[in-house]
């Protein structure tokens, strides 16, 4: 099954990935690829490889990615080893845009959706801390954050307002059911 994590910047989803990954460590049933970003390396606050948009282009023109998509003026991809692993009956734990959700569960039929939220507040507080936008990018992040909804039989929602273990463990049990 293909699990694929999403909901507004700043609301956890690296962090609840991060930690099912820690406890799910060695079972080979489920992964959690990395991304592809065309952000710099460095930034501790997102798991990904970092290139270069050329690069990027590159790889997309080369299939290098099962999915992809365009989000704050930065490419991001998830491997085409993920079908790969779903073939062989392995679970697959992705942080994907809410952009590609239609496309997604055209081409993966087996797919679970978490959608994951936080307060207006929390989202705000967390943006701030990570330091990577302003204000004017941070009130435009809320914005699209209140105005996009993600709905479906496959679509299980997560509220990360509390303490990362909440949230992730239930994340957890989910994945462990997918898997």
């Amino acid at each position: 099954m293909l699990v694929l994590v999403i909901g507004p910047s700043g609301v956890g989803k690296d962090t609840l990935i991060a930690y099912c990954r820690a406890r799910l460590a060695g079972k080979a049933t489920i992964v959690f690829p990395r991304r592809t970003v065309t952000r710099p390396a460095g930034d501790e606050t997102e798991d990904h490889d970092a290139v270069s948009e050329e690069e990027f282009r590159q790889r997309d023109a080369a299939g290098a990615f099962a999915l992809r998509w365009q989000a704050h003026g930065l490419s991001y991809g998830v491997p085409v080893q993920i079908d790969d692993d779903l073939a062989a009956g392995r679970t697959v734990v992705a942080n994907v845009s809410r952009s590609i959700i239609d496309e997604t569960r055209a081409k993966y039929p087996n797919l679970r959706i978490v959608c994951v939220t936080a307060s207006p507040e929390i989202l705000a507080r967390r943006l701030q801390g990570r330091g990577r936008e302003g204000e004017a990018e941070i009130a435009r992040r809320l914005e699209r954050a209140r105005s996009v909804a993600v709905e479906g039989p496959d679509v299980v929602i997560l509220d990360n307002s509390g303490a990362p273990e909440e949230a992730g463990g239930r994340l957890l049990e989910l994945v462990m059911r997918a898997g």
